[in-house]
């Protein structure tokens, strides 16, 4: 009969996501059935699968709810086996919490302090494109920081700074934001005290 000895990935997203299940005894002929088995019972099914070989199965699976799920392959002629621990979870994509927008305006040569929020179900990992001001940075924590450097003799904008929050699972969510920077000049003027 078959086995299972594991999958890639074991957490998928909410989205389509192929699965390969690998193992023994798939057969060399004909798709098996697999089914994706809720802790409460509740059977769902791949949108498609694909018998790689006697040892493989591809699986692509969409799966709206956040679970762990037993696997289940039968093959054509009724042999079956069935996970013994739930070996597939599905997990919903991170969320970025900081408003999306300006970030603040901040005095020229001043250091900069701003902590980006987000969660998810799993580790996370910030990340960034666009041009920070100079001397400022983000890591992969969500904090911006550093003390601005730079040699602008006007107010500056610092906009189309993407900021990009993911997963252990590869799910990705974005926002755009922009730091200002403004520039002191003094003031003139003439009086008598």
């Amino acid at each position: 009969k078959p086995t299972i000895t594991g999958i890639s990935p074991s957490t998928i997203g909410n989205t389509a996501t192929d699965v390969v299940i690998t193992g023994t005894g798939y057969g060399s002929t004909g798709i098996p059935n697999v089914e994706i088995i809720n802790s409460n019972g509740v059977i769902s099914y791949p949108n498609t699968i694909v018998r790689n070989s006697s040892t493989q199965i591809t699986i692509n699976v969409t799966i709206s709810t956040d679970a762990s799920f037993f696997l289940r392959i039968e093959r054509e002629d009724g042999l079956a086996v069935r996970s013994s621990t739930a070996i597939l979870t599905t997990s919903d994509a991170p969320v970025i919490s900081t408003t999306a927008g300006s970030l603040g305006s901040f005095g020229k040569g001043t250091t900069i302090s701003i902590q980006l929020a987000g969660t998810g179900d799993s580790s996370l990992t910030w990340s960034a494109t666009g041009t920070f001001p100079t001397g400022i940075s983000m890591n992969t924590s969500g904090l911006i920081s550093g003390t601005e450097s730079s040699s602008i003799t006007n107010a500056t904008t610092y906009s189309n700074l993407a900021v990009t929050l993911t997963d252990a699972e590869g799910q990705t969510t974005s926002k755009t934001f922009s730091i200002t920077i403004t520039v002191y000049t003094g003031s003139t003027g003439g009086g008598q005290f």
